[in-house]
């Protein structure tokens, strides 16, 4: 009795910190499309990973040592870090011109297309029920998008073309949690990202006018890192199949942050669409990761 009862404990803090990790980057959209209308591309996105990755180092060092560093996969760890750099950037222009819960929203649909690229290209078996899933969850984006209506603007397709890539770094990052630790994950990714977008710094950098914008470019990499080592810690607290539908709550999260800081409520439609992919996705996510295919783990922007 006292072992069940300590291990749904355990299983609910695992739920609760999966819950505040999406708290954490639900902020990081918010803030992200707060700080896009001041602060240039590769100035923001660096800011942020330089933060992610110093913090990152902090903590991981210390309780690793050098064996945090050590990897068989250098290769995947670097192309990780790419994927991820490459979702931060069309993030950060989705979320330019979009609301926080709608880009969200379509940014979920992630798991849905795990599972068409399983049945195209790799000749995967898929049941009855995923397919419906799928036709589900791209029917709720169609319902966001709206094409070839008076309202659609080519930069509703970002966030499509961005859950792509989440699609492929998910797939990239479970195949290496078999053999990786994940804060050596974290780690690399981190620095992966704060390199590749030092590139571009000196074409773009500029004074801020407020120390404000200092201030939540800082905040950007601190709830990145946060988040992602909170979802480690829910990680090894409860079953990735348990905290898989519990990840849609960021749409919540997303909408509540649009709300708050830019006045923004979601018309009948978006809100329609956005249902019918929370429903979809996390019931397609969930089956995913119940059929023992892969851990979804959201590609933070």
């Amino acid at each position: 009795m006292n072992r069940s009862l300590g291990k749904s404990g355990t299983t609910l803090i695992g739920i609760a910190l999966a819950v505040i990790a999406m708290v954490c980057f639900a902020a990081l959209d918010t803030i992200t499309k707060y700080v896009s209308a001041s602060v240039p591309l590769f100035m923001a996105i660096w800011f942020r990973y330089t933060v992610q990755a110093v913090l990152t180092t902090a903590v991981v060092l210390p309780l690793r040592g050098r064996a945090a560093l050590r990897t068989a996969h250098p290769k995947f760890q670097v192309l990780r870090g790419v994927l991820l750099l490459s979702t931060s950037l069309l993030a950060y222009l989705g979320l330019k011109f979009m609301p926080v819960g709608e880009f969200t929203a379509l940014v979920m649909i992630a798991p849905l297309i795990i599972t068409l690229l399983a049945a195209t290209m790799l000749g995967e078996k898929v049941s009855p029920l995923r397919w419906a899933l799928v036709t589900g969850g791209f029917t709720g984006t169609l319902i966001i998008i709206q094409p070839g209506h008076d309202v659609f603007e080519w930069h509703t397709l970002l966030p499509v073309a961005l859950a792509f890539l989440v699609a492929w770094y998910q797939t990239l990052t479970s195949k290496l949690a078999k053999t990786e630790d994940p804060a050596t994950m974290h780690l690399y990714t981190g620095w992966v990202g704060a390199l590749i977008a030092a590139l571009g710094l000196p074409f773009v950098w500029q004074s801020l006018p407020s120390l404000k914008l200092w201030g939540l470019m800082a905040l950007l990499g601190v709830l990145s890192a946060v988040g992602h080592f909170l979802l480690i810690l829910a990680y090894q607290r409860s079953p990735a199949a348990t905290l898989t539908p519990y990840l849609y709550t960021q749409i919540g999260f997303a909408m509540m942050g649009g709300w708050l800081v830019f006045s923004h409520v979601p018309d009948g439609f978006a809100l329609m669409g956005m249902t019918l992919i929370a429903i979809c996705g996390a019931a397609g996510a969930w089956l995913v990761v119940r059929e023992g295919k892969m851990t979804i783990e959201p590609a933070d922007s």
